[in-house]
């Protein structure tokens, strides 16, 4: 399949990943945020990048459908490794692992009637990992735009990268989205593949991408 986006370190396929993923090789990890079927709907403002005009998220925007069993297995033999977000809600489609990511959002804030942390099921076989970036409405410790109802902070993605990858190894993405996972990649220099369904966030993960590489403190 051709890719829809292609450069040294990044490459893009628009599609189904139950179609895509047979035709690639297998990878090193998938980290990815596929929909948990809780249908979330975000009627935010999204901000766009310089090129897209800031949107409101629609109903098509929804995770109405979270991936099932086949849909994980398949994802599983992708990879040698894995760091999947929103497994909590899917729980049935994985086993018992030592090791999860933990996403701490609120940091010290004052509570508010809303989850403080994420969950991230991994396959590894080590210590769990915790990652206190901040991302509450208005307050957040990276002043990024947000392309997807759901995007997770590129702080974040790279922070977690940084701790699972070693410098030669090419990371997955099956539901891309606007791209997080590929653009934390290239900012370390790492390979990556992403695939989306959706060409409006393919081509918004691409003006991603083409920016100039980020310098990362962490």
């Amino acid at each position: 399949m051709k890719p829809y986006y292609q450069d040294d370190y990044a490459t893009i396929y628009h599609g189904d990943c139950r179609e895509i993923l047979p035709t690639l090789e297998k990878v090193d990890l998938v980290l990815t945020d596929p929909p948990y079927g809780i249908k979330i709907t975000r009627s935010a403002k999204v901000v766009g990048t310089s090129s897209h005009k800031s949107r409101k998220a629609t109903n098509e925007d929804s995770d109405d459908a979270a991936p099932d069993d086949a849909l994980i297995a398949l994802v599983m033999a992708s990879s040698k490794n894995q760091i999947i977000f929103g497994a909590n809600y899917f729980w049935q489609c994985f086993y018992s692992s030592p090791c999860y990511v933990i996403w701490d959002k609120r940091g010290n804030l004052p509570p508010v009637p809303f989850a403080d942390t994420e969950f991230a099921w991994t396959s590894f076989n080590r210590m769990s990992r915790k990652y206190t970036v901040i991302n509450h409405g208005f307050i957040k410790d990276a002043k990024e735009g947000r392309e997807h109802p759901t995007q997770k902070p590129l702080m974040l993605f790279k922070f977690i990268l940084s701790d699972f990858t070693k410098p030669d190894e090419t990371i997955l993405d099956p539901f891309m989205g606007s791209g997080t996972t590929l653009r934390a990649a290239k900012d370390l220099g790492l390979q990556s593949i992403g695939i989306e369904i959706e060409e409006k966030y393919c081509e918004i993960a691409a003006e991603r991408l083409r920016q100039e590489v980020l310098a990362f403190a962490g």
